[in-house]
């Protein structure tokens, strides 16, 4: 008996996803470079006119390019676009060339919008044209914003009437909405059919789209009947009718919704996808957990830069895009440690005559930053999560400032006992503890009120807030203390 040569190959190893396999590839991404520019300094050392050596550098280049494309095209395309991130300009675009055709549509739409920007540049217009013609209806409206105007019609034309409209539409609604992440890819059936009919409709499709957990069930004007669970599809009889075994309780979604509110109701209710329905109840689209995840990790990065008052930038971009996006709140940053100081120069005779109190009031002001900075993280987070309202909202500030009472006593009595232990003076300690305490009380109180002000006007509440806040537990902390010693130590 023969074996087919099919049948005689050794079964394929997959590959298996890893972040570490990015990060290794990137090293040795960078290692080929170096040697690459090694090669080429090397080459320009020696006399012009140097037949030998130019050729002797084009075919090392050769050799180096050949190593690369071989790596990158056994990488995934999120892989991929994390190398890229991972670059300089100049090397980043280097590498672009070298990605094959095939993952650039996926590399454009993994990596952060800042390097999206700069390999559309490094992109004429035949291959922006290649690249995006692939694209889904709901993907191509996430990349138009940063593609030249002439590409994104020249698209438009190969997509059909329902892809051009449903295009038009995802780009019609706000940057940070359900509708702008919505997919337009879903499995829909009539309630009137068998499990059996949706099972062969099912197998014809040539795969289901992605992230697809549910069928909707809609009727002849597109409006949403209820959902049908592919787990309930398989373990249900094929004669049952789809009304009979459709789950009619499901969370839908506006398009209009916040897509922060969506993604807290997938992680509320554990979704994996959700229906979005317009306002005359049809259903228009989806939202998937793929979706979720990349609004999350977004927000997340957003609130990390926004507390150190900055915007999202190129780590490699040029001095002068970082001097612009960094020096306003340096400079705001530079005018509160200055009014700081300036409090501090108030009580000069106070710190002349008993000179410890210059090493103490350091660490009053640290500890009330530190303090609010833990109060504001929470107020951020439960701001960020819808949890907090105008009826929980004095019960939240009571409960900071009572459990700030608590933890203010308990480090104060330490700090007492050091100041203590280096001045030898019970005043000296008894003011440092009631410093501590109060300027603990200040920095839970600027910690909840400079979010939920922010966020009353309709403002990011973690934008500039440790500037704020350092600015307050500093230039409060140094008069209270300071002027605690004036009272009782003087």
């Amino acid at each position: 008996m023969t074996q087919s040569a099919a049948a005689q190959k050794p079964p394929a190893t997959p590959r298996r996803l890893d972040p570490e396999d990015a990060q290794t590839a990137l090293a040795e991404v960078q290692e080929c470079l170096r040697r690459q520019q090694l090669v080429a300094d090397l080459v320009h050392r020696q006399e012009e006119g140097d037949t030998k050596a130019t050729l002797v550098e084009d075919l090392v280049h050769r050799q180096h390019e050949a190593e690369l494309k071989t790596l990158l095209d056994g990488l995934h395309p999120a892989d991929i676009a994390f190398i890229l991130e991972s670059l300089p300009k100049d090397e980043r675009q280097a590498i672009w060339k070298l990605v094959s055709p095939e993952h650039d549509a996926d590399v454009l739409l993994e990596v952060e919008d800042w390097v999206r920007e700069s390999l559309i540049e490094a992109m004429d217009r035949q291959d922006l044209v290649a690249a995006t013609g692939s694209m889904d209806a709901d993907e191509l409206a996430d990349l138009a914003p940063d593609l030249p105007p002439d590409v994104v019609a020249e698209v438009q034309k190969g997509l059909t009437e329902e892809e051009r409209a449903q295009l038009l539409e995802a780009m019609g609604y706000p940057e940070d909405s359900v509708g702008a992440i919505m997919d337009f890819e879903m499995v829909r059936v009539r309630e009137d059919v068998t499990l059996e009919v949706v099972l062969r409709y099912l197998r014809r499709l040539h795969e289901l789209p992605d992230h697809t957990d549910q069928i909707f069930v809609v009727d002849r004007q597109d409006k949403l009947q209820g959902i049908l669970p592919l787990s309930r599809l398989l373990v249900s009889e094929p004669e049952t009718e789809v009304r009979a075994v459709m789950n009619a309780d499901f969370l839908t979604l506006n398009p209009l919704d916040s897509d922060a509110d969506a993604a807290g109701a997938f992680e509320r209710y554990d979704l994996v996808s959700a229906p979005v329905m317009d306002d005359q109840g049809r259903l228009i689209g989806r939202v998937t957990i793929a979706d979720v995840v990349d609004v999350m990790r977004e927000d997340s990065q957003e609130q990390a830069l926004s507390r150190a008052g900055l915007q999202e930038e190129d780590i490699f971009a040029p001095v002068t895009t970082a001097l612009r996006n960094r020096a306003p709140w340096l400079l705001l940053n530079l005018c509160t440690a200055a009014t700081a100081s300036f409090v501090a120069s108030r009580f000069e005779g106070t710190v002349s005559h008993i000179v410890i109190l210059a090493f103490l009031m350091s660490i009053v002001a640290g500890i009330g930053g530190n303090s609010g900075n833990q109060t504001m993280t929470l107020i951020i987070r439960a701001l960020a999560m819808g949890r907090i309202t105008g009826r929980n909202l004095w019960q939240l500030v009571k409960r900071e400032l009572f459990v700030t009472l608590l933890v203010g006593l308990c480090g104060s009595l330490v700090a007492a006992l050091f100041a203590w232990v280096i001045s030898r003076s019970i005043s000296i300690a008894l003011v440092m503890m009631a410093a501590m305490i109060c300027n603990m009380l200040v920095g839970a109180s600027v910690g909840v009120l400079v979010p939920m002000v922010r966020a009353r006007f309709g403002k990011d509440p973690a934008m500039g807030s440790s500037v704020l806040l350092t600015f307050a537990t500093d230039s409060l902390g140094f008069f209270i203390f300071l002027g605690l010693a004036t009272i009782f130590l003087l």
